[in-house]
């Protein structure tokens, strides 16, 4: 009967290692499919959990079957407070790449000196990509907009230098009318320098804003190179107040993907983040499951 009884208890913990070790292989087979797909992260997603436990979140995400990730992280030539090289070895080390990143150039301006430190901390790292991605409230008038895209066409020249392409990150207000003009069509396409600025478009803001991502690409071809996509639970009225309570995981809303991404090419888009401002509503990884979920299952094939 000891026999039987030890015969039965290690026949027990080998199928609970089985039923552990199959799970465990089935997560990863499904990281690895996803990983094809070459799904992106804006990390500003995770950001509380980023702070909270840096390599922990790089793993889950890796886990998820994320590939591509977009930093909002870097302060001082460092990127989540590690040199270039450290936080790129975290992140290869997990089967992704760091191909692009958030770094702001505030209305005050920037030095030359600290925008080689920038542009050299960036190229350490590696990333394709230096993306402007706010203006403060008090930022928004025609003026400061124009001294603004007169310094990122600076700082695009000297990311150009060592390989970086620089570029802008839109919300809604810039499709605000102000002074008869529309900001985004009638000062930033015009004025800022398209061989080095490229254009991140953000699909929800824009479409909060009554705008037509595809049409957008028709009147500008070739200069949206990324596309953040984030989707919305309602068709509301257009409004320019950046206001987040209606972010959605991708494909749990009402915005046309399909549509929008089968025009890549016309937009020259190479690249797309999932990005969520809400972090989910609380639930940031359940939010992302099911947006990678949607994008590798019914979105991108």
């Amino acid at each position: 009967m000891k026999n039987r009884r030890d015969f039965l208890k290690i026949s027990a913990a080998g199928s609970v290692g089985l039923m552990l070790m199959g799970s465990y292989a089935a997560q990863a087979g499904i990281s690895e499919d996803r990983k094809k797909f070459g799904v992106g992260l804006q990390l500003y997603t995770i950001r509380d959990a980023m702070t909270a436990d840096l390599a922990g979140s790089l793993k889950k995400l890796s886990d998820l079957g994320f590939r591509n990730l977009e930093l909002a992280g870097y302060g001082e030539g460092k990127f989540y407070g590690k040199k270039p090289l450290e936080f790129k070895k975290m992140v290869s080390d997990l089967g992704m790449v760091v191909i692009s990143s958030h770094a702001a150039v505030e209305s005050k301006g920037i030095t030359m000196d600290t925008a080689k430190l920038m542009a050299d901390a960036h190229a350490a790292l590696g990333v394709k990509y230096c993306i402007q991605p706010w203006v403060n409230d008090e930022d928004r008038t025609i003026e400061k907009f124009k001294k603004m895209i007169g310094d990122w066409n600076k700082v695009g020249q000297i990311m150009k230098g060592v390989g970086v392409q620089f570029g802008y990150h839109n919300h809604n207000f810039e499709f605000k009318k102000m002074d008869g003009k529309v900001p985004y069509y009638d000062i930033f396409m015009p004025e800022m320098d398209k061989d080095l600025i490229t254009m991140e478009l953000d699909l929800f803001w824009a479409t909060k804003a009554g705008q037509d991502p595809v049409e957008m690409f028709k009147k500008y071809p070739g200069r949206f190179q990324l596309l953040h996509l984030k989707d919305m639970k309602t068709k509301q009225a257009p409004f320019f107040d950046v206001i987040k309570d209606d972010i959605c995981s991708v494909g749990a809303g009402v915005i046309d993907f399909k549509r929008i991404l089968a025009a890549k090419a016309t937009a020259g888009t190479k690249l797309t983040f999932v990005e969520d401002d809400n972090q989910g509503n609380g639930k940031p990884w359940e939010a992302l499951e099911t947006s990678i979920g949607n994008l590798t299952t019914k979105i991108l094939k």
